[in-house]
């Protein structure tokens, strides 16, 4: 064997693994078809998140005047903009090169594809391995009549390059990445237009939570549109037309200059040689997968995008680190709840169950919420939006749900997402101290608005 372990992929499920099974002591080599670091590195979380932040230090800046500061009309450079960009994900994709290198890690420049199930080529060359960890991620999906061009009608790549800011910008889907392409756009001044096909944004979130988010876009100008589907596109002289239908069948025709899609992704299960060893794939994803991150051949992993939902990064790398330790004969297992964030202004967070999903499961539930228009700490950011939601269980008082829409609410979701895997009640965060003032002694707050002793809010109406 030319090693004990290969992954197939080095996006952050695939890197984690191959690291984490290279500390343990096994033989590991990483295959990758593009660029060290995947989807995520790249073209995905961390060069979308460094134009966020290019979006809120804007933001910041036009609003400053409210405080007694006044830096006059922000100037974007977009070429600067593009340069600090492009430079994060170098240092984040270099820092994984050297890791491998640190940990010598082979790296099989190619595409990878199975000849048996203990082979695989790679290009013109065919390497042996004990074991083999697929994480090959996934890739957005075309809605047919909007395929991307690159430039006016884009994906999530294309969208990160702002050679210009057009002045009318339309997302087709009101999830993650749309709605947080929108709040770049809009803050670099885009007339701006979110255009979701279910009843409301971010479906899957907690009602609450996707009604708070959608006030506080409509509050900063931008449009949306739900319940709405995009029919059509045409190119003329003066831009895109899009034709959207509602859910009467009444249309209307929406000019615009840039038109993102952006209805989700599709795992890259195919085209690996899987079926052909008995591994299930549909639609694209590798199934089943047990605990452990096997399929059904016990020496083939596969993690990430391509085993299962959510398609989240945090996922994948926890999954990548099972898979790996479970390869070296650990007995490692997945069992875990996955915190889920969407990066824009205001950020929205949240772990565990739904107020939906908790009813549906049985449980009699007890609600608390606390606005941050009660937070000191909020008041002092020029914060008056937002909303930290718990859910309990009314016999045991467990934590089953918790769901923010405000600042930071991507660091305090870790809190919820320990809460949770400990066990711990409401009545556990009401007595735990949190330092005053923070934004994260909230989630106290809501938890003590759940036991009915809230003390900044009134108590009378907990559901």
């Amino acid at each position: 064997m030319d090693y004990d372990l290969i992954v197939i992929g080095s996006g952050p499920g695939g890197y984690h693994a191959a690291i984490r099974a290279a500390q343990l002591g096994l033989k590991t080599a990483c295959v990758e078809k593009e660029s060290v670091g995947g989807v995520c590195l790249n073209i995905g979380c961390i060069p979308t998140k460094a134009l966020l932040h290019v979006a809120e230090d804007l933001r910041e800046a036009k609003h400053a005047k409210d405080y007694g500061i006044d830096f006059g009309e922000p100037k974007v450079d977009l070429k600067a903009v593009m340069k600090w960009k492009d430079g994060v994900v170098k240092k984040m994709t270099g820092g994984v090169n050297m890791l491998f290198k640190g940990n010598k890690i082979d790296l099989l420049s190619g595409e990878g594809k199975f000849v048996d199930k203990n082979t695989i080529a790679v290009g013109d060359k065919k390497y042996k391995a004990e074991k083999f960890i697929v994480a090959t991620g996934s890739s957005p999906i075309v809605i047919p009549g909007f395929e991307p061009d690159g430039e006016t009608i884009v994906d999530s790549t294309g969208a990160l390059i702002v050679s210009e800011v057009p002045k009318r910008f339309m997302a087709i889907g009101g999830s993650a990445i749309g709605l947080e392409f929108c709040d770049v756009y809009h803050a670099l001044g885009s007339e701006t237009t979110v255009v979701e096909l279910m009843d409301r944004i971010v479906p899957l979130a907690d009602i609450d939570a996707s009604k708070e988010l959608h006030k506080s876009f409509e509050k900063r100008g931008i449009k949306i549109k739900t319940s709405t589907k995009a029919v059509s596109q045409k190119k003329t002289k003066k831009g895109i037309e899009v034709t959207l239908e509602d859910k009467a069948g009444k249309q209307e025709v929406i000019m615009v200059d840039k038109l993102l899609v952006a209805v989700g992704r599709r795992p890259n299960g195919g085209g690996l040689g899987l079926e052909a060893l008995g591994i299930s794939v549909e639609r694209g994803y590798v199934s089943p997968v047990n605990e452990h991150m096997q399929t059904a051949l016990p020496n083939i992993y596969t993690i990430g995008d391509v085993a299962r939902g959510p398609l989240l990064a945090h996922k994948a790398m926890k999954e990548g680190i099972v898979a790996a330790e479970h390869a070296a004969g650990k007995p490692s297992a997945y069992d875990t709840i996955v915190p889920s964030v969407i990066y824009t202004s205001p950020e929205l967070a949240s772990v565990g169950m739904t107020e939906e999903e908790a009813k549906a499961a049985g449980h009699k539930v007890k609600i608390g919420k606390f606005p941050l228009s009660a937070s000191g700490r909020a008041t002092t950011l020029g914060v008056n939006d937002g909303l930290v939601k718990v859910i309990g269980d009314e016999e045991t008082d467990l934590l089953l749900g918790f769901h923010m829409v405000g600042p930071s609410a991507g660091d305090m979701v870790s809190e919820a997402a320990l809460a949770i895997e400990m066990g711990a009640t409401l009545e556990d965060i009401s007595l735990t101290q949190h330092a005053h003032p923070t934004i994260a002694e909230s989630f106290m707050e809501a938890a003590e608005h759940a036991l009915g002793h809230a003390i900044h809010i009134s108590n009378r109406k907990r559901n």
